[in-house]
């Protein structure tokens, strides 16, 4: 197996991490799971950055963009506004991901009558910040569904996606929904993000239970399915069999319990080259203009 494919088989936050973070981490590991579970927090809730893909400057370049606050989280985060139209999508990206990230999907939905309103969420892109954490996002996206809206529909990747599904939960009025390559249990997110730091899972417990408490609430009541149960209006799911930064049974989970989901599960695209797939873009646009 060449090093391009072992590579693929390896999630992004795995690949990323510094090898100095891992071996601080696994010091503490060993010496106190307490404090290595707070040092692991800091960690969850600080974003990875990247330079910006070619692909996306087109859409960055020509976006309107402006600095707004989100009152609710005290916060300042970068929106872009892409076309003209009244009929208008909102995009949201996932964990370390930007407002342009769904770029392709934009350009597709331009070319079909729509806009699309997106956002650095907090602590990415061009918004300052160093940590956030998904509350964030859910407060910025019911916030621009009142100064940027209405939208005809949302479509969100991973983290983004599982906002969504809580905001539409909770109220959020749209009338279709998209989800890609996202994630279910937030108990499962922090397992996971313990093991590709090369913690133990007593550090993953001690970390959900430290979130739980700053939150106030249990955090596995953002848990995609759970959201799933109160959203009621045609919802696609997105996900590919190969993605190993989410699993595709997450995407099961989270249409078994969606009142009018759709399941549309693809191969070899894996966690974000689904987000540029010609095929994956021409099923969500159908989906959308229906």
């Amino acid at each position: 197996m060449t090093e391009k494919q072992n590579k693929k088989n390896v999630p992004v936050q795995a690949l990323l991490v510094p090898k100095h973070i891992l071996k601080i981490g696994s010091t503490l590991n060993r010496l106190s799971p307490f404090l290595a579970s707070r040092f692991a927090a800091r960690l969850f809730l600080t974003p990875f950055s990247y330079k910006m893909p070619e692909r996306e400057k087109r859409m960055f370049d020509n976006s309107k963009r402006e600095l707004i606050k989100i009152p609710a989280i005290r916060r300042e985060v970068m929106i872009y506004t892409y076309g003209n139209s009244d009929k208008k999508i909102l995009l949201a990206h996932g964990w370390s991901g930007t407002g342009t990230q769904l770029a392709m999907l934009a350009a597709k939905l331009l070319e079909h009558g729509y806009s699309t309103v997106s956002f650095d969420a907090p602590a990415h892109g061009h918004s300052p910040g160093k940590r956030t954490m998904m509350p964030h996002f859910i407060e910025t996206i019911l916030h621009l569904y009142n100064s940027h809206g209405p939208f005809e529909a949302a479509v969100g990747h991973s983290l983004g996606g599982m906002s969504l599904l809580k905001a539409t939960s909770d109220g959020l009025p749209i009338n279709k929904l998209v989800i890609i390559g996202t994630a279910n249990s937030v108990t499962a997110i922090t397992q996971n993000f313990a093991k590709n730091m090369q913690l133990s899972k007593e550090v993953s417990v001690l970390l959900k239970q430290y979130f739980d408490k700053k939150f106030g609430e249990d955090l596995d009541a953002y848990s995609g399915a759970v959201s799933a149960e109160g959203v009621t209006i045609p919802t696609l799911v997105v996900h590919d069999k190969h993605d190993v930064d989410v699993h595709h049974s997450c995407a099961y989970e989270i249409a078994d319990k969606l009142k009018k989901g759709t399941l549309l599960l693809t191969e070899n695209l894996g966690h974000r080259k689904i987000l540029g797939d010609e095929n994956v873009i021409k099923d969500i646009t159908s989906f959308i203009m229906e």
